[in-house]
């Protein structure tokens, strides 16, 4: 179960954010997993790395640059789909998106080639971001592939996902979305600092959006401990490891900023990471 909440704007008014995200991963508390950093086999991409084993590769987010653009990937699983038979790991959909850096790979043509192979993977939301000139609006996309559907959505709005189909979602992600406008209108504006402790704030939130049908049905039995922004399952060390912002200025500077878990405990120790880098010579 993971969330993220979004708005890209190309061309946003001076003082504010090209990009602002702010997203949970949860995952089992045990999976080996490496923090957001630059990656050493891409050094244009930044983001934290799965490292199950079979799985070594894979993430779950992550952001690439490159000459005239940048580029977001973001996995969600679909909850409660019917697994495949002999499926792929779905890691690779979103690492093999931001380390493409040149034209061909284009976020419509990786979208349009990942939705004539996509039922070879369980059931997953993709949320694809492509940020270039000024002139042209952001491009934003969402594949799901139970059914195989891929939906463009607008510049400079806000939206919410997780693990149901973008129309049918859960009332934590529509509360959230909610929330993550009004954080978007009153602080859009405010310091890196500043905007990010509201986001990350928000993704803290423990309060459960409960009851919820679809989430009841898509998880009948883990559906209430679901059911926050922040979960924590304690019988299962399964919950919220991971909160992320990431923020580009309309300088293209950005700022990439993890919370994650040390840890098997999320009342323990949590480690801070926050990456600078300027893509102000790239895009």
């Amino acid at each position: 179960m993971c969330v993220i909440f979004f708005c890209a704007d190309s061309n946003p008014q001076l003082g504010g954010y090209k990009l602002i995200l702010a997203s949970n991963r949860d995952e089992f508390f045990a999976r080996a997993t490496q923090s957001a950093a630059k990656w050493a086999n891409a050094e244009h991409v930044y983001g934290g790395i799965d490292l199950e084993p079979g799985r070594e590769g894979g993430t779950w987010l992550a952001i690439g640059h490159s000459a005239g653009f940048f580029k977001v990937g973001a996995l969600l699983n679909l909850t409660g789909e019917p697994k495949p038979r002999d499926a792929v790991g779905r890691g690779m959909i979103v690492a093999d998106f931001v380390t493409q850096a040149d034209l061909e790979h284009s976020i419509l043509n990786y979208n349009e080639s990942l939705l004539k192979d996509c039922t070879k993977y369980s059931a997953f939301n993709f949320v694809s971001i492509e940020i270039g000139s000024s002139s042209q609006p952001a491009s934003v996309k969402l594949l799901s592939n139970v059914p195989p559907t891929l939906e463009d959505f607008q510049n400079g709005e806000c939206y919410g996902f997780g693990n149901s189909l973008p129309h049918s979602p859960f009332e934590k992600v529509r509360h959230g979305k909610q929330e993550f406008e009004e954080i978007v209108k009153a602080h859009g504006k405010s310091s890196v600092e500043a905007l990010t402790a509201q986001l990350m704030q928000l993704l803290r939130n423990k309060h459960k959006f409960w009851p919820d049908d679809e989430l009841k049905r898509r998880a009948p039995n883990w559906g209430e401990g679901l059911s926050a922004l922040n979960v924590h399952i304690e019988d299962h060390a399964y919950g919220s490891r991971t909160h992320t912002v990431v923020l580009v200025d309309s300088e293209n500077k950005m700022h990439f900023i993890e919370e994650t878990m040390t840890g098997l405990d999320p009342h323990g120790e949590w480690s801070r990471t926050h990456i600078e880098r300027d893509f102000q010579n790239s895009v």
